[in-house]
């Protein structure tokens, strides 16, 4: 993996190549370079372990979705932190993203209190402004790139016939999570995991692009979704839940069930195209421990 600081992108052309997903934004080529007003961690394609986030049943019978082997087939750019209040600021100066409450929150601190929409706006925006196309990640690259800390937590699995024996059971695993801190804490508190990114899986969760799914599980062990809920997205940080896409504030409601997220914020993925990720780097590159 490598971090890349102040990435400059020659070709737009190779960062349009690669596949885009809710919240990306086709841009023109700048006159000039870019360069990015936040760190890049660059992680190499590699194997990883993953559950479908979702409901999923066999023979309408709700099961645990399995623990599933999958790859990253192609090099993942990611931011090293969160978005930053100042930089969301920036973003709401220039009239590219809505102004939402943001009382005692440090400009260096990620930023909070965003909703799905209000994460696309900023992807938006800093595609525009950078020439560079920014998306959410999905589920399944948010985990790749939390590494260890992403938490494969298996909810208790009760028949949906009793929603109500369904959500108590829910809320007791979840109320038995460990707590942090309340408030918003400056980038790095944290510390990094082992692919190099900051703050992962602290006390501010992650937008992610992934809507919520119903799916049928097949003997084959594959998913195979039977409804797909975009209003409903999936949320990782020390556990992984789901949020209606306008909610800012968890503790107002939307969250699936159980204890709410402390914070939501995000994170963007970078689309550098399926070619060689480096070809255009102008800058200082330089390879992480243990990548």
């Amino acid at each position: 993996m490598l971090l890349v600081s102040g990435l400059k992108l020659t070709a737009v052309a190779a960062a349009l190549a690669g596949p885009l997903v809710a919240g990306a934004v086709a841009v023109l080529a700048p006159a000039a370079p870019p360069v990015l007003p936040h760190e890049i961690v660059v992680l190499a394609p590699g194997p990883f372990s993953y559950r479908t986030a979702g409901d999923i049943t066999v023979a309408g019978r709700p099961v645990v979705a399995p623990l599933q082997a999958r790859r990253q087939e192609r090099p993942l750019a990611v931011m090293a932190r969160q978005v930053t209040a100042a930089e969301y600021g920036a973003c709401v100066d220039a009239g590219g993203c809505p102004r939402v409450p943001q009382a005692g929150t440090a400009a260096d601190r990620p930023m909070v209190g965003v909703s799905f929409r209000d994460a696309l706006a900023y992807a938006a925006w800093i595609s525009r402004a950078t020439g560079v196309v920014h998306r959410l990640p999905t589920d399944a690259e948010w985990v790749f790139a939390a590494a260890e800390r992403a938490r494969d937590e298996v909810l208790p699995v009760v028949d949906t016939a009793d929603p109500a024996k369904a959500w108590l059971a829910r809320y007791e695993t979840e109320a038995a999570r460990e707590t942090g801190p309340t408030a918003p804490q400056p980038v790095g508190h944290f510390g990094t995991n082992a692919k190099g990114l900051a703050d992962i899986a602290g006390n501010v969760w992650e937008w992610t692009a992934s809507c919520f799914v119903r799916a049928a599980l097949e003997a084959s062990g594959e998913t195979r979704p039977t409804t797909v809920n975009c209003g409903v997205r999936v949320v990782q940080g020390q556990h992984r839940t789901y949020m209606t896409d306008f909610i800012r504030d968890p503790r107002t409601g939307g969250c699936a069930a159980g204890v709410p997220p402390a914070h939501l914020g995000f994170r963007l993925v970078v689309e550098t195209g399926p070619a060689d990720l480096l070809a255009g780097l102008g800058t200082v590159v330089r390879t992480l421990a243990g990548g």
